[in-house]
């Protein structure tokens, strides 16, 4: 074999041992081989794989509190705005009873007549299950001539505002339960400082999951539309709380509602990362496998 010759053939191994170090690639089991070095990812994969990681970023951190059960309003003499009226709620997490209900009211004949109504007669009223749709325990009460649902707070009881009053004909009084049942309002004054903390703590939760959110807002409808009703939730607590008595003074009834209002961003929010993880996992592209040796038609 000549030099040149033997120079000639150790180049090409040299060569074909480079080439073959450079294409080699160490694939685990199970493990997809990596793209080519310099191989962007299609389109479909990447908005895919964009939307998974995006499901559960914005809730990451924002977890929903435990929810007060009825059980703990056992016993406790609940008054509508904290001054009128009595409310008194037993049960578990299924069913709730009306123990007592009295509904003060004005005079259908003479509306600058106050007067009241005592509903619950010898039998209690029991109260259904309604889930939380809201992310506090609710609860629907079929009350002669004023049905009404209400949610479980901590202590309290909230109810929403009828559009129109229960009329009782035989007691010529007309009323509505919707509004905060609580505490008696003279009886938490002593509280305020402690109402007062709690309610930076609720703030901050609330801020939260508003941000978590705002971050889906704009590939989200629904998230739109909650960060638009959100912007009136400062109003409408003071429309609900300007009522609680000596509310300026504890504060009682603004943390109850922005606990309450805290519980419901954080469900909304667990339904959003629902709704993205399922679209996401619609849109992953599909997988075929080829057999080995098929030929085509």
């Amino acid at each position: 074999m000549t030099r040149r010759f033997r120079l000639l053939f150790c180049g090409l191994i040299a060569a074909a041992l480079a080439a073959s170090e450079a294409g080699a690639q160490l694939v685990l089991p199970g493990a997809a081989p990596a793209a080519p070095q310099g191989a962007t990812a299609s389109p479909a994969k990447a908005r895919t794989a964009g939307a998974a990681r995006g499901a559960g970023a914005s809730a990451k951190g924002v977890k929903p509190g435990a929810a007060p059960e009825v059980a703990s309003l056992a016993g406790r003499p609940l008054m509508l705005n904290g001054k009128s009226g009595l409310l008194q709620i037993s049960g578990d997490d299924k069913t709730a009873t009306i123990d007592k209900l009295q509904l003060a009211g004005e005079s259908v004949s003479d509306s600058s007549q106050r007067c009241a109504v005592d509903i619950v007669g010898e039998n209690p009223i029991q109260a259904t299950s309604a889930g939380r749709p809201d992310g506090l325990e609710r609860f629907e009460a079929d009350v002669p001539a004023c049905p009404f649902s209400f949610d479980v707070l901590d202590g309290a009881a909230l109810a929403p505002s009828q559009i129109t009053a229960c009329v009782f004909k035989a007691a010529d009084c007309q009323t509505g339960p919707g509004g905060l049942w609580g505490p008696d309002g003279a009886s938490l004054v002593s509280d305020a400082a402690k109402f007062a903390k709690e309610r930076a703590e609720a703030e901050k939760a609330m801020a939260k999951a508003v941000r978590a959110v705002q971050d889906r807002a704009a590939d989200s409808a629904e998230a739109a539309d909650l960060i638009r009703d959100q912007n009136g939730f400062a109003g409408q607590r003071d429309d609900i709380c300007r009522d609680y008595a000596k509310e300026s003074v504890h504060g009682y009834c603004a943390l109850r509602l922005t606990q309450a209002r805290t519980a419901l961003l954080e469900t909304r929010l667990s339904e959003l990362a629902a709704a993205a993880a399922g679209k996401a996992a619609s849109e992953k592209p599909g997988k075929t496998k080829a057999k080995k040796g098929a030929k085509e038609p």
